[in-house]
């Protein structure tokens, strides 16, 4: 199993739109073959402040390719990320191993 977890810094004041666009970001992802629901977290304490987890599973790198492959070309999944990204101020993406 991959975990793909997009860490993301949200814009001070930002946090109540920007969770708000990334539930829409959520059911995306799930129309595009994350293998789990896909989940949302957002911090409660620590620096950096004001960041937020959206993470997805999936069940090879393969299918990793193939569902972000095919959410990048969608054009709705780009109209939506225009709308999100104006909450954020930047992140990275961290792809990992599940052990089971």
């Amino acid at each position: 199993m991959i975990v793909v977890r997009n860490v993301f810094q949200m814009k001070f004041g930002q946090a109540k739109p920007a969770v708000e666009a990334w539930k829409q970001g959520m059911e995306l992802a799930r129309k595009h073959g994350a293998a789990a629901a896909p989940r949302l977290l957002t911090d409660v304490a620590g620096a950096p402040f004001y960041t937020l987890v959206f993470e997805m599973s999936f069940a090879s790198l393969s299918a990793m390719e193939q569902a972000m492959g095919a959410a990048m070309s969608d054009p709705e999944w780009q109209a939506w990320y225009q709308r999100a990204q104006q909450f954020m101020v930047g992140g990275h993406r961290e792809v990992l191993h599940l052990v089971e």
